[in-house]
């Protein structure tokens, strides 16, 4: 397999899936500020010129985190990325897209990419404080649901992996995490998976 990744990005917690999976693959670094997304044999993988994708082992391509974390999870069940039982599925799936789809693709894309949403530079400014106030709504309510857990469910599951690349991008530029996602993101520092991971793409732990 190969996943092509960007250190640091949503690609980290699909690099993290792997890792605790154990199997081997090959990793193509994407350098989005230099525009490899935008390279012809990077649109042919992804016509949508975004990461994580991950190429199979038969050729075929998936992209976005949460397929791409889901069918790892199924595809490899003795790794234990998903409850075994239909409906903490299902909470862990609902839990990760609200993750990808709102904390990341609505309140760190507003901070992270802000002329996206605005033409105007004037603008700018409030479209980013828009992002963090989205952020931080979204980590209210994940810290509710981890009140007296390690993790999002009984176990570590792929909603876990999605929580913590955002709690990651949340510590790297000064927004305070709640009490319990901080615990959170502090006791997923202590997972060896991503423990190395956080090594291969340049960061300390």
């Amino acid at each position: 397999m190969k996943l092509y990744l960007t250190p640091g990005s949503c690609s980290t917690g699909i690099h993290i899936l792997l890792e605790e999976i154990g199997i081997a693959f090959e990793a193509y670094l994407v350098n989005l500020l230099a525009g490899d997304h935008q390279k012809p044999d990077f649109l042919i993988l992804n016509p949508k010129a975004s990461i994580p994708i991950l190429v199979r082992d038969d050729g075929s391509v998936l992209t976005e985190f949460p397929a791409i974390a889901h069918w790892l999870a199924r595809a490899y069940p003795k790794a234990k990325l998903l409850p075994t039982d239909l409906e903490s599925e299902v909470r862990a799936i609902e839990i990760m897209s609200y993750v990808v789809g709102t904390i990341h693709g609505q309140g760190f894309t507003r901070i992270f990419t802000t002329d996206r949403f605005t033409p105007n530079a004037a603008d700018y400014d409030a479209v980013k404080a828009r992002g963090q106030e989205i952020v931080c709504e979204g980590f209210t309510i994940l810290n509710q649901q981890l009140a007296g857990k390690k993790y999002l469910l009984e176990h570590f599951s792929i909603a876990d992996a999605a929580l913590f690349y955002v709690e990651f991008w949340a510590t790297r530029i000064n927004i305070e995490l709640p009490a319990h996602c901080l615990a959170h993101y502090q006791q997923m520092l202590t997972r060896p998976a991503v423990q190395q991971v956080l090594r291969e793409e340049g960061y300390r732990c």
